[in-house]
């Protein structure tokens, strides 16, 4: 109703009744009932200015840098579609970006939407805003059905921000179906969240997922080699299955795709994989499937965000990160064809947020005593934070804890909500498994973090690209984005300061290896460098006195501040030289992935043909070898459904990805479903480049910061194999270092230890207690050893379909006569030129060491295999001598 009407239907009343207490309205509070018009809101010409308008902010004036940031914005970026901005952790980007969101609402009358990565931080962010800032905005968590319906009405009406999170808008019944602008909190960190809707996920070992696992794991048996399937049915899992991952080719998904269709139509226990089977059914082939030990993964390469209405439609995505980065990631994460990146401020490209002292441990320590630093640093510092890899490690880690300092631990969902209870403790520790991001400690709530494990990896996308097709150079600023977040968790402002333990392991080789952390910004090169400093040579007390002076943080600490400083002055920011080329070809890419999700393989192979037109860095060869695949895919469903004459592309394209990169073995595995048979050359390169692969995820776990964890390992095996106790143990072990999939299973009749590569397995029967003069091998033990392949293949899944030798390990050179019929079979090796062979295959090994960086460099992949095949260490050269070794040729038969 038009107020003029109001007020004259107001005025009828009073007259009527003779007074202004009418028994409709009280005394003086005339038609209450009705709403009045709001009185219209000023309008900011730019966000920054918009900052002066709100009267209950607690800040007099925003920092320079955010006023540069909202000024470059309203200037130049108002009406981009796709727009980045990069401010650093700890200097104000929330506020940044909710003066945006503040002010594109007001001014053009939007509904906007703020995501953030979890809860925890919808949290934080409605707090800030309401506390710090003088903003009103709505929190919206949990199911749509808990949504407060007056927040809805507001939202809806563009009366406030929502603040939410990414799975609240990327789902298949969204709440948020039309927002005017999406702004995107911690974009880095936006990849799994995003993908999410459009990834099926099924883990071997939960309750809900367990007979999907295995029903999908029975269709794979027809594409997967045998002695790979076996790894998704046995029961017997092997170290090395902790690492592995592989990627069934597009033409195996093709045979199999309306097998899995009928599974997943069917299964209905668990309400996640049913609604990411929602969205990926009618696209499945422009899909991948990637298998692992105990998980299975199928998801497209790049989330295609275009095909989500609420994402698509919005007149503006806003990107915001502290380590946005080159190279396109970004639009690969989001499915982006491009997005306008603005100017990080001046200054920062050298300044940092906070001060971090760094504590590496293991430059002084051996595992042991350096864990015992770590629980005399809690106890000195009260409240502590732990960074782990995995809910294992982080049950392992708070039952330590507890034991050895009697401080309670909290876990990530201890505090999402809030921190209080931890924040209220004097003694607590917070032990969160696999966050990198989002759980901050700033000021006095947290002032030593302890970080477990490099956040590489994290889906088996990532792991397959990174160590599969050694395209490692695709993820470096993702990788750095993480490890930046990681050791940031308690430096979030400007006057924050934290010490930071770092681990032997990954994370230590990425810090500390100048041919990696030349990348990192000026200042936390000079932090890591002073860290390495006060870590090199020292006692333990020394560590704890550096502890104490640091969180003095007086005039003694001001005086070696100054040393990091002048260290930050001289040091400079390595670019990486393939981001360029990582940029150009990513508008591509993304056209490649909407090709197929709309089954235009035709096209989708003109986009994979215009990326490998620009990809040429020889840093990028996995790359390329992967898009050769890719292309070679596209063309194989195009002539399956479309045109039969994209065969001949298809096969050429699958045969460049084989001759693109040696260093990758699962190339030559694609001939498998593919015109392209593999050469005998081809299988045998293959099979030492599966070695290889094993052996640098071996070489990375025992850490390359020093060679303590390694030199161990070496030790322990040759003092094992002199030793007829612990021989057996020692000659697995040995099997472990040299690449091979090992295992040993102690019941009767038995063989001793068995080392598998691929399609080949060695079954040792061990007698090195024995002397090399008494007859000792008898048609008893003789028969035993000739029976270990029949029992390696009823009771190992990996040596079913395989070639399997039994060999004899002995001293002894004589045999009773009834021994020989079944050693015509067995292989012999004599004991003393085992160790030999051992000590000869080890000096090989560490040669190769000095030069593994990390894995997936295919450069020491291909210069590795050449050391394992001259030195006849690789798994076909060993096999082919065994072979030839017959325990009947070589040993003397006595009655």
């Amino acid at each position: 109703m038009p107020t003029s009407r109001i007020i004259a239907c107001k005025n009828r009343v009073k007259a009527e009744a003779g007074h202004n207490q009418h028994p409709l309205f009280g005394a003086e509070n005339e038609l209450m009932a009705f709403t009045r018009l709001p009185t219209a809101a000023s309008v900011a010409k730019s966000p920054d200015q918009l900052f002066l308008d709100l009267p209950l902010r607690q800040y007099l004036g925003l920092v320079d840098h955010q006023g540069q940031m909202l000024r470059t914005y309203a200037e130049k970026a108002v009406s981009s579609p796709d727009v980045a901005l990069q401010l650093p952790t700890g200097s104000g980007k929330t506020l940044v970006g909710l003066l945006i969101a503040e002010w594109r609402r007001r001014t053009f009358n939007e509904r906007v939407v703020y995501l953030c990565p979890t809860r925890q931080l919808v949290y934080q962010v409605v707090e800030e805003a309401t506390t710090k800032y003088g903003l009103s905005v709505d929190g919206f968590t949990g199911p749509i059905k808990e949504y407060e319906s007056s927040a809805k009405g507001r939202y809806a009406a563009g009366e406030r921000v929502a603040v939410t999170t990414y799975s609240a808008l990327f789902n298949t019944n969204p709440f948020f179906k039309s927002p005017d602008t999406v702004i995107l909190d911690d974009a880095h960190a936006a990849e799994n969240y995003v993908a999410k809707m459009w990834t099926l996920q099924v883990d071997r070992y939960s309750k809900t997922h367990a007979g999907l696992f295995a029903a999908l794991a029975n269709v794979l048996g027809a594409v997967m080699d045998p002695y790979f399937h076996a790894r998704l049915t046995s029961d017997a899992p092997s170290v090395s299955d902790v690492g592995w991952v592989d990627k069934i080719p597009t033409p195996a998904f093709a045979e199999i795709a309306d097998q899995v269709r009928a599974i997943l139509d069917v299964h209905n226990s668990d309400p996640q994989i049913v609604f990411s089977w929602k969205s990926l059914c009618e696209n499945l082939l422009a899909c991948h499937f990637y298998v692992s030990a105990n998980q299975l993964l199928i998801r497209p390469a790049i989330p295609p965000t275009w095909s989500h209405a609420p994402f698509q439609a919005a007149k503006q995505r806003i990107f915001m990160s502290a380590t946005l980065g080159p190279g396109g990631d970004l639009e690969r994460l989001t499915g982006r064809r491009a997005i306008q990146r603005l100017p990080i401020p001046a200054g920062w490209d050298r300044q940092g947020i906070g001060r971090r002292l760094f504590f590496f441990p293991g430059m002084s320590f051996d595992e042991q005593e350096a864990t015992e630093l770590g629980f005399a640093l809690m106890r000195e510092a009260g409240r502590s934070l732990v960074l782990v890899p995995s809910d294992a490690r982080e049950a392992e880690v708070s039952k330590l804890i507890v034991e050895k300092t009697g401080f309670p631990t909290f876990s990530a969902d201890d505090i999402e909500k809030t921190k209080s209870d931890f924040l209220s403790r004097a003694n607590a520790v917070a032990v969160v498994a696999n966050r990198y991001d989002g759980i901050d400690f700033p000021g006095d709530a947290c002032r030593l973090e302890f970080l477990d494990g490099l956040p590489q990896a994290v889906n088996l996308q990532e792991k397959f690209i990174m160590s599969r097709m050694g395209a490692v150079a695709l993820f470096n600023v993702r990788i750095q984005a993480r490890v930046l977040q990681a050791i940031g968790r308690c430096t979030r402002g400007l006057k924050d300061f934290s010490t930071v333990v770092v681990g032997d392991g990954e994370l230590a080789d990425y810090l500390i290896d100048r041919r990696k952390n030349e990348h990192l910004h000026p200042e936390l090169q000079a932090e890591i460098q002073f860290g390495l400093m006060q870590s090199r040579e020292r006692k333990a007390e020394d560590f704890l006195e550096n502890f104490r002076i640091f969180n003095r943080h007086d005039t003694e600490w001001q005086v070696a501040n100054q040393d990091i400083l002048s260290m930050r002055d001289q040091a400079a920011q390595a670019p990486y030289k393939e981001m360029s080329e990582l940029q150009e070809v990513v508008a591509s890419e993304v056209r490649y992935q909407e090709a197929m999700w709309q089954g235009d393989y035709p096209q989708a192979f003109e986009c994979a043909r215009e990326v490998l037109g620009k990809l040429t860095l020889s840093e990028l060869k996995g790359y390329r070898a992967l898009w050769h695949y890719l292309a070679g895919s596209a063309a194989h469903l195009a002539s399956r459904e479309m045109d039969p004459g994209f065969s001949v592309a298809a096969t050429d394209q699958f045969s460049k990805a084989r001759d693109a990169a040696r260093g990758i073995p699962w190339l030559v595995g694609i001939s498998r479903t593919t015109m392209l048979p593999p050469t005998d050359a081809d299988k045998r390169n293959a099979s030492v480049m599966h070695q290889v692969e094993r052996i640098e995820s071996l070489f990375a776990s025992l850490g390359l910061v020093h060679n303590r964890g390694y030199s161990k390992r070496e030790q322990e095996i040759l003092a094992g194999l002199a030793r007829p106790e612990t021989f057996e143990a020692a000659q697995k072990s040995l099997g472990d270092l040299l690449g091979f999939v090992t295992g040993k299973i102690e019941e009767d009749a038995s063989p001793d230890p068995w080392w598998i590569a691929d399609d080949k397995v060695i079954v040792f029967e061990d007698h090195a207690g024995a002397t090399a003069d008494e007859p000792f091998i008898d048609a008893k033990k003789a028969r035993q050893a000739a029976s270990h392949p029949a029992w390696m293949k009823m009771r190992v899944p990996e040596a079913k379909s395989a070639e399997i030798i039994s060999v004899l390990v002995t001293p002894a050179r004589i045999a009773k006569i009834g021994a020989e019929p079944s050693l015509a079979s067995v292989s012999y090796w004599e004991l003393d030129d085992f160790r030999q062979w051992a000590q000869k295959a080890m000096g090989v090994l560490r040669e190769i060491r000095t030069t593994f960086v990390r894995p997936g460099d295919l450069e020491w992949r291909a210069r590795a295999a050449e050391a394992l095949e001259t030195a006849a260490i690789d798994a076909s050269s060993l096999f082919d001598a065994l072979n030839a070794a017959k325990a009947s040729q070589l040993m003397k038969f006595e009655q």
